[in-house]
């Protein structure tokens, strides 16, 4: 059995395994405790969302169950996507917000994110904090006529196609009436998508667009994922396609030829739209390409890198004032809307610098320079990747070594990430290097070392 993961992505487990409604509510307890004690406040507000996993109703009851025995006004918003509950959070002047999510990880799966007040994901102190309390089990239910109420909100699309409306007007988009393709793998996605598609004026074909939860294929959006979006981005000569993953903070894009051209360029497309309207400091992290790098050095801009975790990212740009950030997992992070990842920005913004330079993705694509990232996860236990760290760092002793992360070994020609999931119980490996680079001297090592450590 899997051990259950709780990092400062929140908590996430296999339904019936290692994660039930019991551990829920223990966590939820956990959660309004924190926020009780660092507020100094008796009576909480805390929104509540889960995107469409069909245990997603079980685990939100004993969520909800948990916040109101401790005193705390629950406001359940429904089916939603993750950032529609961060600006839900703030809309209704919350303490808090919990959403019953995994993510882009398979069925077995689901997990609860935190955000706080502002609708950020929390800082590593406060993750642990929350951890602490959830494993000590410090938390005190409070009587019967001091329990929390529970009521119902379903404006969360609304404002949330607000926020993203006042950043890009109809008008920039809509006189061209772009044919588009949306795969929302059965997840939270379809239905705001779909709206904000059709007030943009776009020619909507969408795939897996129902919220059942049964996704028609692995849901993370990666290209061995997505076959059937790109051969219908083809088969109807649309000029994009999009993926969401299940609770539509990730964005992938497929182009007119029914290429995928990954989540990479998510972020670099937005930045390179942002950036020609404004300047300013785009943030991202280490595992990131270069390709946002060569984007801001055109505009006159700088980035900041940060380690892996949109916490981390959005604590930057706040910090920074920064107009645009994210991750190079699709996750495109505009302060407009809020700060966390948004699959809808990304894609308004996306169609706007279509719109306003009269190109197409393939073309806007060949205007930044290439590198050839590869992306990969081996399974790995703690100690594992212990011994895969230390030896990674004895071979490549010359190299420039980043350790704010697990571990980034940066070479004249390329660079390459390894870290720990904060997610599942694996070592991730982010490599990415010039075209014209021979980059299997760098990765037969380190493949060896993790076969090595891994059996």
């Amino acid at each position: 059995m899997q051990d259950l993961i709780i990092s400062i992505s929140g908590l996430r487990g296999i339904v019936g395994e290692n994660f039930n409604a019991s551990v829920a509510l223990r966590y939820a307890c956990a959660f309004a405790t924190f926020l009780k004690n660092s507020k100094g406040k008796k009576k909480l507000k805390i929104a509540v969302g889960t995107d469409s996993r069909p245990s997603g109703d079980m685990l939100k009851s004993a969520v909800m169950a948990g916040l109101s025995s401790l005193g705390a006004e629950v406001i359940d918003v429904g089916l939603v996507t993750t950032p529609t509950v961060g600006i839900m959070v703030t809309e209704l002047l919350c303490d808090g917000g919990l959403v019953i999510t995994a993510s882009h990880n398979p069925i077995e799966y689901n997990g609860i994110k935190l955000l706080t007040s502002k609708g950020i994901a929390p800082p590593p102190g406060m993750a642990e904090k929350v951890k602490a309390l959830y494993e000590a089990e410090e938390f005190t239910s409070v009587s019967s006529v001091e329990c929390g109420r529970i009521t119902v909100d379903h404006s969360g699309d609304s404002n949330h196609l607000k926020r993203v409306l006042d950043c890009v007007k109809r008008n920039q988009i809509a006189p061209c009436r772009f044919r588009v393709v949306l795969d929302s793998v059965n997840g939270a996605g379809g239905r705001p998508t779909k709206r904000l598609l059709s007030i943009y004026g776009c020619r909507i074909t969408a795939l897996n667009d129902k919220p059942t939860g049964m996704f028609a294929h692995t849901p993370e959006p990666r290209e061995e994922n997505l076959t059937s979006l790109c051969d219908a981005v083809k088969k109807l000569g649309a000029d994009i396609g999009f993926a969401q993953d299940p609770d539509a903070d990730r964005l992938a894009i497929v182009d007119e030829n029914g290429r995928y051209i990954g989540e990479e360029y998510t972020l670099a497309l937005a930045a390179k739209n942002i950036l020609s309207h404004q300047k300013g400091t785009v943030v991202t992290n280490l595992s990131t390409s270069r390709m946002i790098d060569d984007i801001a050095k055109e505009a006159g801009c700088e980035v900041i890198r940060t380690p892996v975790g949109e916490a981390n990212v959005a604590q930057t740009m706040i910090k920074n004032n920064s107009p645009i950030g994210g991750e190079g997992n699709g996750g495109v992070i505009d302060l407009r809307v809020g700060p966390i990842r948004d699959s809808l920005i990304g894609i308004a913004l996306i169609l706007q610098l279509c719109a306003e330079t009269g190109k197409r993705i393939s073309e806007l694509v060949e205007e930044i320079p290439a590198y050839e990232m590869i992306k990969e996860k081996f399974n790995a236990e703690k100690k594992q990747a212990e011994k895969i760290f230390t030896q990674a760092k004895k071979t490549f002793k010359k190299a420039e070594i980043n350790e704010s992360d697990g571990c980034r070994f940066d070479f004249e020609d390329g660079w390459i990430h390894l870290r720990t999931s904060n997610t599942e119980p694996v070592i991730r490996l982010i490599s990415e290097f010039r075209k014209d680079a021979d980059s299997s001297k760098y990765l037969d090592k380190i493949k060896a070392i993790i076969e090595k450590a891994t059996g």
